[in-house]
């Protein structure tokens, strides 16, 4: 099997293998921080490449990428830092 030449069809096929394993982990009643802190990274990766591919900003003026990529880390690093809260 050769891996397809076009970016978007590999953007998609790892958007995928992300979202299948998420719903593996989460079908198979992983618990705990680490299964949490997989699921979450695995959601900012996708972030991140629909950001940069989809949405076509890698090639963008450098504040827009700043702009977007800041907010999904700090809506990652809130998520991160309620669940901490949480579970004290």
């Amino acid at each position: 099997m050769t891996l397809p030449k076009n970016i978007a069809d590999r953007v998609w096929l790892v958007m995928l293998a992300a979202t299948l394993t998420t719903w593996a982990l989460g079908s198979s009643g992983a618990t705990g921080t680490w299964a949490v802190l997989v699921m979450l990274g695995l959601a900012c990766l996708k972030g991140v490449l629909v950001i940069l591919d989809f949405m076509e900003l890698r090639h963008a003026p450098l504040l827009w990428r700043i702009l977007l990529l800041g907010w999904l880390t700090l809506i990652a690093a809130l998520i991160v830092l309620f669940y901490w809260i949480g579970s004290t």
